[in-house]
C-alpha cells in the first residue's frame, strides 16, 4: 500500500480479480467489501460463507480474512478508521454495527427495494473515488451513511412484529442468531418478552413454523457454530467456552460430548 494512503480516514478501491486477490490478514480499518460481480467463498475469522454479486461484507479490525475467486470478481471495497465518523450525532453508528457477531456468521439478505438501493449507494460511491478531497467529502459521507442506513432498516426488520401478531420468521430466526452468544436473551421467556407473545404460546409457534422444537434448533445452531471455532485451530476452549456463555470448559465439554459422544479436545485431534 501506498505509505501516504495507509494514513487516511478513508479509502476506496475498485478492481476485478481472477484468482485470489490477496493472502489471509488482519489489518487496522474497518472494511465494507461489495461484489459488484462474480462468485466465490469469503473465508471470515472461522466461517466459510459463499458469494455471489450484490453481497455485502463487514469487516473490522482484528477480522481475519481473504477471498477464493471462482469466478471473475469485481470487489468495491470501502476501508475506513475509527475516526470518520467520530463527529456525528447519530443513531446509527457503523462501528457497533460492523461488529455485531452475528453478522459475521451470516450474510445480510438485501430485498427489493434495499437491493437496488445498494447497489445504486455503491455505484455513486465508486464514480466519486478519485476525488481529491476524498476523505472530507460531505457526499461521501453521507453516502456511506446510507450503506449503514440500509443495513440497519434490514436489521430491523428482521426483528418486526408480524401483522398478525407473531414474529416474523425471518426475525426471529436473526434475533436467535444475533444473541447465540448470550443464553439469557435466547429464553424463551426472554425472546418471548421481546416479540411481545405468551411464553407458553412460543414454543407451539416455532416448532409448527420451523418443524423442530425451539430447544433443538438452538443446540443444533449453537453447536454447529462451535464445531466451526473448534476446527479453525485458532481459539482455546476455554475462549470459546466464555463466548458461548458455559459456565467453564467442564460445562463445554459436557454440552459438547452429549451432542457428539465426543469430547471437544477429541474432536479438535480428528479434525485439525
Amino acid at each position: 500500500m501506498n505509505t501516504l494512503r495507509q494514513f487516511e480516514t478513508l479509502i476506496i478501491n475498485d478492481y476485478e480479480a481472477d484468482i485470489s486477490p490477496f493472502a489471509a490478514h488482519v489489518h487496522t480499518y474497518y472494511e465494507l467489501i461489495y461484489i459488484y460481480k462474480g462468485s466465490g467463498v469469503h473465508f471470515l475469522n472461522d466461517n466459510n460463507i459463499s458469494y455471489k454479486s450484490g453481497d455485502l461484507f463487514l469487516i473490522s479490525p482484528e477480522d481475519r480474512h481473504h477471498f477464493e475467486v471462482k469466478q471473475t470478481t469485481r470487489f468495491v471495497v470501502i476501508k475506513f478508521t475509527d475516526s470518520y465518523f467520530k463527529e456525528a450525532a447519530l443513531d446509527i453508528f457503523p462501528e457497533t454495527i460492523m461488529r455485531l457477531k452475528f453478522l459475521k456468521e451470516v450474510k445480510l439478505e438485501f430485498k427489493t427495494p434495499h437491493k437496488s438501493l445498494l447497489q445504486n449507494t455503491i455505484r455513486n460511491i465508486v464514480a466519486y473515488k478519485e476525488s481529491e478531497n476524498l476523505a472530507t467529502s460531505p457526499y461521501i459521507y453521507l453516502q456511506l451513511l446510507s450503506v449503514f442506513g440500509l443495513i440497519k432498516e434490514v436489521i430491523l426488520k428482521y426483528n418486526d412484529i408480524g401483522s398478525s401478531g407473531v414474529p416474523d420468521k425471518e426475525g426471529l430466526i436473526s434475533f436467535i442468531h444475533q444473541h447465540i452468544y448470550d443464553p439469557k436473551k435466547y429464553q424463551v421467556k426472554n425472546i418471548a418478552k421481546h416479540f411481545n407473545i405468551s411464553a407458553t404460546y412460543f414454543g407451539d409457534y416455532f416448532k409448527r413454523n420451523f418443524n423442530v422444537s425451539y430447544r433443538y434448533y438452538i443446540n443444533q445452531y449453537r453447536t454447529t457454530l462451535i464445531k466451526k471455532r473448534i476446527e479453525g485451530g485458532k481459539v482455546s476452549m476455554k475462549q470459546i467456552a466464555e463466548e458461548f456463555g458455559f459456565n467453564d470448559e467442564s460445562h463445554l465439554s459436557n454440552y459438547f460430548k452429549k451432542r457428539h459422544q465426543l469430547r471437544p479436545s477429541v474432536y479438535r485431534k480428528k479434525n485439525i
